[in-house]
Formats: structure tokens, C-alpha cells, sequence
């Protein structure tokens, strides 16, 4: 009595899309919070593909105010960048995917979970 749970596939148009509402949506599916069997300990069988990410509404106040920072963990090895210019050297698919991942929770999973994710500009 196996049960053989075929992958649900979502497509979620980013057109006209605000960065932070596209992220939640996204990272609420990741998770598996739109299923009534919500296990917190597995990922659920998702994948979620984002299209027309090129067309996300992104304010210029915005991209000016919003930094991404990394660390290396060295003295002086913290690096800050602006929203607009990660969009420009990485792509805007570089920006949606660290905004889901930050949304994530930080475990074991989190990784795994991202890679159900695909954006397609």
C-alpha cells in the first residue's frame, strides 16, 4: 500500500507583482502551508515556477533602499549590495531567489526546499 504522490506544479505570474507579496506566496507553497497535510519535517512534493520575472514591480525608492549582505566571516569581510544593482550583475531572478530564501526557515531543509523553485525571466 504504497502511495505514490504525483509533484504539483505551480505557475505563478510575477507580472505587476510586488517583490515581497511574490515572496511569501512563494515560500508559503515551499513550505507546504497551502496543504491540510502540513508536515513540518518533510518537504512536500511542489515545485513552483515563476514566469515573467522581468516584469515584477520593483519602486526606484526601493532599489536604492534595499541591500543584500553577505559575510564571509572574516574581519572586514561583509559585503552590502543595493537591490538594483544585484538585478543588474545577477538578474532579477538572483533577487527573487535570495528574498524566498530569507522567507524560508533557516534548517536541514531549506536548501532542498529551494530547489523545487524556478524563475524564468
Amino acid at each position: 500500500m504504497e502511495k505514490t504522490a504525483d509533484k504539483k506544479e505551480y505557475t505563478i505570474d510575477a507580472a505587476g507583482k510586488r517583490l515581497g507579496r511574490l515572496a511569501t506566496e512563494v515560500a508559503s507553497i515551499l513550505i507546504g502551508k497551502d496543504k491540510t497535510d502540513l508536515v513540518r519535517y518533510k518537504i512536500p512534493e511542489v515545485s513552483v515556477k515563476i514566469i515573467n520575472a522581468g516584469k515584477l514591480d520593483i519602486p526606484e525608492k526601493k532599489a536604492k533602499q534595499e541591500n543584500y549582505q553577505t559575510y564571509s566571516g572574516y574581519p572586514g569581510g561583509r559585503r552590502v549590495e543595493m537591490l538594483g544593482n544585484l538585478a543588474k550583475r545577477r538578474g532579477i531572478g538572483e533577487v527573487i531567489r535570495r528574498t524566498v530564501r530569507g522567507m524560508l526557515p533557516r534548517n536541514k531543509l531549506q536548501k532542498l526546499r529551494l530547489e523545487n523553485l524556478s524563475i524564468s525571466e
